[in-house]
């Protein structure tokens, strides 16, 4: 990294002076409201970002920001799942275990479509009662981050049974809208507990049309409502049952069991291991956590795995397992998408011969793609040239060809419109893709959710190809799909060589593997703002974006992207926007705080966050330019869905790139640093990176030291599983 140290002229990349220094990084900025980094999502889960949920629990609750890590490492207990099947002693053992995740599988269905989905949270209370309300609008709106209790829960290599495969799923319908009487049943019993009267709606259409009934039977059920947490939904049953309402109510456990498992999912979880689940539990106040647990299994609230450590033992011996815990919808999700994986690798038997395509940056892919039904490619951005050439030439050789992106990108559709079926060829009279190869760019942020739901819709005998950077930041949603895809080693892996090119580029590649190197940077391809305190940063920021970018460079202000940590903060997206936005494009804010040439970010849903420019306002609602593609945003989401896009987070930025990139790292945001956040930031640039830096040297440490936080998952077993049962059956 070039670093420019004379404090006049810091800030412009074209100015003259002496050879550009190595880097000296300070410290990343974290928001004043704990928003920094990777944690806090704008607009809640509508941030493009990981959701998260309320902070972590006062002490007088036992809510300590490390439970969930306290047990990592911790050997799991040996014992037997819930709902185990006793195999005939006819079966052999790989039989048994497939036919008792099979039944399992349909009881996971049969459960899955009777879920009720998430809603959004009612409106502002003033007020005693308006804490309890806070709380889920604070979630909603991304204003609080999530607890850390599974940031570093353990994820040992894993190999579960094999389950059978699964006919093709039926979309899940959508739970019917409460009715008026529900709502005000719902009202008060509310009311009776202290509670929101506004929280009837959500709490209604999430516990479904006996909501009020469950209410008064079972307080705690009031978890089921995003945003609320365990201390309020326990003044809510205090003032609902009295002295009856204590922290060993079984009833207390069971519905703590199932939020800590939707908290664990935030933090991208599928499942956790059981001695973490009862460490957090304990920590709640749960006076027997395991008990607790079992009951919860046994009653099916929620699933348990056990799964084999380490290589298989010889007959006599113990296998060692771990014993995980997950919620129904991520286990379906899960092991939906192993048969989906398994089977597309199982269906093709069409293998082609396209030597003569096979030339060029693209020429080992290819190759491999026309003997396979499933292919892993990993690369940096530059290696998106490879699937680029395949498409063309699965095309030419007339077949039908789908490029899907997590973010709109040239020649490709975006793989929310290829589900929604608003993108792309379209489905056939089965209900799958008419295609015949599909590429997916931005791999590594597909979620098990949406990767199940794409895989499914990919018909037999056709080519699937994952593509992506795995040194990037991670889904928005549960799931580390590609990492475990890549992890479990069932399918043809193809790395591409192909480097990225320039000063930007080598830096990138350095902090791929744990370097903050200098680079040579004649032409200030990379340059180093340093900077003492936020409001410095700020100011830096703006300066470059209109000036010294623009006129280093010849890139106009409208293409340069300032990425930072956090939301809030004296530096984190809400004041650069602000700042931003009175330099480049100042106005009165007369459409929700938008006036039209505003840059925005529009969150159509969770972890989406698609770059927009706004046209107009009427009363259908605010008006944007997506890329081409006219959105309208209705009046009544345009709080929740739409915030400024001159800044923002790496997270929001990633599968995105930009001529000219300017990544503001004030001190205060040093904790919110990691490898791949750095790597993410950095490598959205083209031609031109400014690092506004103030973090010392908390970010060659963080390059060096902290790692991606790994997330528990099942699907590099599950795979590793589906392999080993079809090397098992004869020809």
């Amino acid at each position: 990294m070039s670093t420019d140290r004379r404090p006049a002229s810091a800030e412009d990349p074209a100015a003259p002076g002496p050879r550009p220094q190595a880097a000296t990084p300070t410290e990343p900025p974290q928001s004043a409201d704990g928003a920094a980094g990777s944690g806090e999502a704008e607009a809640g889960p509508a941030a493009g970002e990981p959701p998260q949920d309320a902070a972590a629990e006062p002490e007088a609750e036992g809510g300590s920001a490390e439970a969930g890590a306290a047990e990592k490492g911790a050997a799991a207990e040996n014992g037997e799942a819930a709902d185990k099947d006793e195999a005939a002693p006819v079966l052999s053992e790989a039989e048994a275990e497939l036919a008792a995740q099979k039944v399992e599988r349909e009881r996971i269905a049969r459960r899955k479509a009777e879920r009720q989905g998430p809603v959004d949270a009612g409106a502002k209370l003033s007020g005693k009662a308006a804490d309890l309300l806070a709380a889920v609008r604070a979630v909603e709106s991304g204003e609080k981050p999530s607890p850390v209790y599974f940031d570093e829960a353990p994820t040992a290599p894993r190999r579960p049974a094999a389950p059978a495969a699964q006919p093709a799923p039926r979309p899940t319908p959508a739970p019917p809208a409460p009715t008026a009487a529900g709502i005000e049943g719902v009202r008060t019993v509310l009311a009776r507990g202290g509670a929101p009267e506004a929280l009837a709606g959500p709490a209604a259409t999430a516990l479904g049309e006996d909501a009020a009934d469950q209410l008064a039977r079972d307080p705690w059920r009031l978890l089921a409502v995003a945003g609320v947490r365990p201390a309020q939904a326990d003044g809510f049953a205090r003032a609902l049952l009295g002295p009856e309402a204590g922290p060993g109510d079984e009833r207390r456990a069971a519905a703590l069991v199932g939020w800590l498992l939707e908290q664990a999912a935030l933090k991208g979880h599928t499942a956790l291991e059981a001695p973490t689940l009862e460490s957090a539990l304990s920590r709640y106040g749960v006076p027997d956590p395991a008990a607790s647990l079992e009951q919860a299994i046994g009653e099916g609230t929620v699933l348990v795995f056990h799964e084999p450590l380490g290589p298989p033992v010889a007959e006599g011996e113990e296998q060692p397992v771990r014993v995980l815990v997950g919620l129904e919808g991520y286990a379906l999700a899960e092991e939906s998408l192993a048969d989906g994986l398994a089977r597309l690798a199982s269906t093709f038997h069409d293998p082609a011969d396209w030597e003569k395509a096979a030339a060029g940056p693209g020429a080992d892919l290819i190759r491999a793609v026309s003997g396979h039904g499933l292919v892993a490619h990993t690369g940096g951005e530059a290696a998106r040239a490879e699937p680029l050439a395949l498409s063309a030439a699965a095309r030419d050789m007339g077949l039908r060809v789908c490029l899907a992106a997590h973010t709109p990108a040239q020649g490709a559709v975006t793989v929310a419109g290829l589900l929604a079926g608003t993108e792309g060829p379209g489905r056939d009279a089965d209900g799958q893709f008419a295609l015949d190869l599909l590429v997916v760019l931005d791999a590594p942020q597909l979620d098990v959710e949406t990767a199940a739901a794409l895989v499914e819709s990919v018909p037999d005998g056709a080519r699937l190809v994952l593509s992506g950077d795995p040194g990037v930041l991670g889904s928005a949603g549960p799931g580390r799909v590609f990492g475990d895809v890549l992890a479990a080693r069932a399918c043809p892996q193809l790395v591409s060589r192909t480097p990225d090119p320039g000063p930007v580029g080598e830096l990138v590649s350095g902090v791929g593997i744990g370097e903050l190197n200098q680079v040579d940077a004649p032409g200030k391809e990379v340059v180093i703002v340093p900077v003492q305190g936020a409001g410095e940063a700020v100011h830096r920021a703006v300066q470059l974006v209109a000036e010294s970018v623009p006129r280093a460079f010849g890139i106009p202000a409208d293409a340069v992207q300032v990425i930072t940590p956090g939301h809030g903060g004296s530096a984190g997206t809400r004041a650069l926007n602000a700042a931003l936005k009175e330099r480049l494009n100042p106005g009165p804010g007369r459409f929700g705080g938008f006036d039209p040439g505003d840059r925005v970010v529009h969150v159509p849903s969770p972890g989406r966050a698609v770059p927009a420019r706004v046209v107009s306002a009427d009363a259908q609602g605010l008006h944007l330019d997506a890329a081409g593609a006219q959105v309208v945003v209705p009046k009544e989401q345009v709080e929740s869905q739409v915030r400024h896009g001159w800044a923002v987070t790496a997270h929001q930025a990633v599968g995105a790139r930009w001529p000219a990139v300017v990544v503001v790292l004030p001190g205060d945001a040093a904790q919110a640093l990691s490898r791949d956040w750095v790597y993410t930031a950095f490598g959205r640039a083209e031609r031109h990176l400014s690092v506004v830096h103030g973090v010392d040297q908390a970010l060659p440490r963080a390059v060096a030291e902290v790692l991606p936080k790994p997330r528990t998952t099942r699907l590099t077993g599950l795979l590793r599983a589906l392999a080993a049962a079809a090397q098992d059956q004869p020809e």
